[in-house]
């Protein structure tokens, strides 16, 4: 019997489900294969951290992890699905700060005074694998870098995307923060065609409105002006986005917005 979070489950020991067990572990072998995050690992590697998993299953809506368990030590691992991280915003209101694609789940420090509630909801079917640091240390024990150090550097990753769509911290404005997340939404769940990269996942332009943090109206409209200038196309709920050209527009956006500022520094120095 697996014990986590206080839910605990066993695994059948009759001969057909051993093997529908062996079958399922098998299979997220071949998951955690083929995670990029997770491409450090060998392939022996992964196969005793595949065995060293405790997995539950999470319906679209239901909690993962609330706060104290995004703050633990453990590592969580996803192993298919889509997770989201969402918090309580200054209005009361619980909305979406970040998608996460298959691969471990960042940690959120606990702070002595939190209203944000952050916690980790399952988007759509989520697989969860869980197990405790020192376990994971074990698996890579004769690195020269610690499997804590490379965990490490996946939370910064996500935390400095959540710095670029901050508009206080940067003062980037609302196209900017629309493009940035159109291009973090390709990098972890699109795929490469003809017309750019398609967003395999539908995500409604609420979710978009609620990591951007503005309205679905302005979003719409903001989205309205991408397409007409064939940096982003719709196919049905989808979106089909051009990320060297939408790259090359922020760059090209970003150099008219310092101009006026070069040109009063210049003004006030002479």
């Amino acid at each position: 019997m697996d014990c986590y979070a206080g839910v605990c489950w066993s695994y059948p020991l009759n001969g057909a489900n051993l093997n529908a067990t062996n079958n399922h572990r098998d299979a997220d072998l071949d998951r955690l294969s083929g995670l990029k995050s997770l491409e450090w690992l060998s392939r022996s590697e992964l196969a005793r951290l595949a065995s060293a998993l405790a997995l539950r299953n999470f319906k679209r809506r239901e909690v993962i992890l609330n706060e104290t368990e995004l703050a633990s030590s453990d590592v969580h691992i996803l192993l298919t699905g889509i997770a989201r991280i969402t918090c309580v915003n200054a209005r009361g209101r619980r909305v979406t700060v970040a998608l996460l694609p298959p691969g471990p789940i960042p940690e959120f420090p606990s702070q002595p005074i939190s209203r944000s509630e952050f916690q980790c909801e399952a988007y759509n079917a989520c697989r969860i694998g869980v197990l405790t640091r020192t376990a994971f240390e074990g698996i890579r024990a004769k690195s020269t870098q610690s499997a804590s150090e490379i965990l490490r550097q996946n939370n910064l990753r996500l935390w400095y995307r959540l710095l670029l769509r901050s508009s206080s911290f940067l003062n980037l404005g609302l196209r900017e923060r629309i493009a940035i997340t159109l291009l973090e939404l390709c990098s972890d769940f699109g795929i490469e065609e003809s017309r750019g990269t398609l967003l395999l996942e539908s995500f409604s332009q609420n979710e978009i409105a609620s990591l951007v943090g503005a309205s679905r109206p302005r979003v719409t409209e903001y989205l309205s002006q991408l397409e007409r200038e064939e940096l982003v196309v719709r196919q049905g709920r989808r979106f089909v986005v051009c990320v060297a050209k939408l790259a090359n527009s922020m760059n090209a956006h970003a150099r008219q917005q310092r101009l006026p500022n070069e040109h009063a520094d210049r003004s006030s120095t002479s």
